[in-house]
């Protein structure tokens, strides 16, 4: 069996336990829902995975548990499957990161290759967040001054010019250079730009300057 697990939810049970036994012959690791409430109560993410999600269902609808996903920050990827689905339904679903929209009836293939590609976005972002986790990790180690040395560096600064905002020597800020550059295990200041853009902390030219 992957690595991965494909969540199933679809109120419909007949057609709920045929998309378990389609992932299950292609060797996917999977789990059947018959309703938005359970799979809510249910579901962790420890694993790469992806919902097989219905449009339309008796409570909470498969928007409905899109957002709620999002309310908590979970980027599962998501394909909606529906028998009733329009433009303006599937744009939304799309925007709030979909990865797919299949109309009902769909074809094993069909369905398996919008599996496999909403598989393939979760591996990433698992991978995209461990690396970011690690990023800050590393900055964590950093002491005030260093941390102070980081942001100026990433904005382009030179020594001499971090220097005079930090009203220190230009060599002791050569020591600090060496030891943030050390310590975020970094090659070039190109490698702690892309790292500080990865985690969001501010970078760009000083206006002033």
């Amino acid at each position: 069996m992957s690595d991965a697990i494909v969540y199933i939810v679809d109120d419909n049970a007949s057609a709920c336990r045929a998309v378990y036994r389609r992932m299950h012959a292609a060797g996917l690791d999977a789990m059947p829902f018959t309703s938005a409430q359970a799979f809510l109560d249910h579901h962790r993410a420890d694993r790469p995975g992806c919902l097989i999600l219905d449009l339309r269902m008796p409570g909470l609808s498969g928007l409905d548990v899109q957002t709620r996903l999002g309310e908590v920050q979970e980027t599962l990827p998501i394909v909606f499957v529906t028998g009733h689905g329009n433009v303006p339904t599937s744009v939304r679903a799309m925007k709030g990161g979909a990865v797919d929209f299949l109309q009902k009836p769909f074809d094993d293939d069909e369905l398996l290759a919008a599996v496999q590609r909403a598989l393939a976005v979760s591996r990433q972002r698992r991978a995209d967040r461990a690396a970011r986790a690690e990023i800050a990790r590393r900055i964590r180690t950093l002491t005030p001054r260093e941390r102070q040395v980081l942001e100026l560096v990433v904005k382009g600064l030179l020594n001499k010019q971090i220097a005079g905002d930090l009203g220190a020597a230009e060599k002791t800020i050569k020591i600090h250079r060496g030891r943030v550059m050390q310590k975020m295990q970094a090659n070039s200041v190109a490698d702690l730009v892309h790292m500080a853009e990865r985690v969001n902390m501010a970078t760009g030219s000083d206006p002033q300057r």
